[in-house]
């Protein structure tokens, strides 16, 4: 249980400071490292941007964060600074390409379940003091299935696992949806299969999926379309640079800005779980379900 005077309830009593704009908390995520999370968050973040979609991406990977690195830049703090309350969110958010906000990941910091009562009221209060100036909150997770990942995909109104055509990613993609459906209830996700060689080969990797959750698990499985193999892709990252803007009319480029449309199509949250808030009081209520935070 959590206190009467924790974090979260102290939460509640800064909603005034910020108007009721919605705000859509998407968690990228699918198990295994190297399936391209980071592009995926990337990408289409900087694609909303462009059209004036106010778009903040968090590199939640607390352990080997590197949405700095590859958008080549050079953050002087990050969310660990917000956390120990040097710094405030703005004061360690940085603009990358246009105008998408980044907030820094610090590698090697502690997990969320073993942060105290000021790191998580200081992560309360940072989120509730930018809450106005976003529309989309990006969240690019961690490989693995740790606690932490687990406590921001379930903080997160959508989750987008993302799954290559390979034996090791879509089992750890299996993984990561049997846990949050079986343990958490959580019952709808959004498959994006990435790097795939065809349209075809990428419906034929969701069916895939369809046919194993169908079997065993209680989930709605929707379909995000494909992205392709594209060798342009590589040389962006190489170059620091997001490809939708490197190589603007690779296939790559196309099919990020196709899914920021299809991601921008999305149904806004309503009512108290549109707000900020609502995702940061989750995540330290799930995240200290892991670790006996007293709160």
């Amino acid at each position: 249980m959590l206190a009467s005077d924790g974090s979260v309830d102290q939460a509640s009593g800064l909603r005034h400071m910020v108007s009721p704009r919605p705000v859509r908390a998407i968690a990228v995520t699918g198990g295994k490292g190297g399936v391209g999370k980071t592009n995926v968050s990337v990408n289409p973040g900087v694609a909303m941007s462009e059209v004036g979609h106010r778009v903040m991406l968090l590199d939640a990977d607390l352990g080997l964060a590197n949405i700095d690195v590859v958008l080549g830049l050079h953050p002087k703090y990050d969310i660990s600074h917000v956390l120990s309350g040097e710094r405030t969110l703005e004061e360690v958010t940085i603009e990358g390409p246009s105008g998408l906000k980044v907030i820094p990941g610090a590698s090697g910091i502690q997990a969320l379940a073993e942060m105290g009562t000021h790191e998580h009221t200081g992560l309360i209060r940072a989120f509730a003091d930018m809450a106005g100036d976003v529309d989309t909150l990006i969240v690019d997770t961690a490989a693995g299935i740790s606690d932490t990942v687990l406590s921001f995909a379930r903080a997160s109104h959508e989750i987008v696992v993302v799954v290559c055509d390979e034996p090791a990613s879509i089992t750890d993609a299996y993984a990561i949806i049997k846990l949050l459906n079986r343990d958490y209830g959580h019952h709808r996700f959004r498959i994006l299969p990435n790097m795939v060689r065809s349209a075809q080969e990428g419906r034929d990797l969701y069916n895939k999926m369809c046919k194993v959750t169908d079997r065993y698990l209680d989930v709605m499985l929707s379909f995000m379309g494909a992205l392709p193999y594209d060798d342009n892709l590589r040389k962006a990252v190489r170059a620091q640079k997001p490809v939708v803007q490197a190589y603007p009319r690779s296939r790559a480029a196309q099919g990020f800005r196709s899914l920021a449309r299809k991601v921008e199509s999305w149904p806004q949250p309503t009512g108290a779980s549109g707000r900020v808030q609502f995702f940061v009081e989750r995540l330290i209520q799930f995240s200290s379900e892991y670790g006996e935070v007293p709160l």
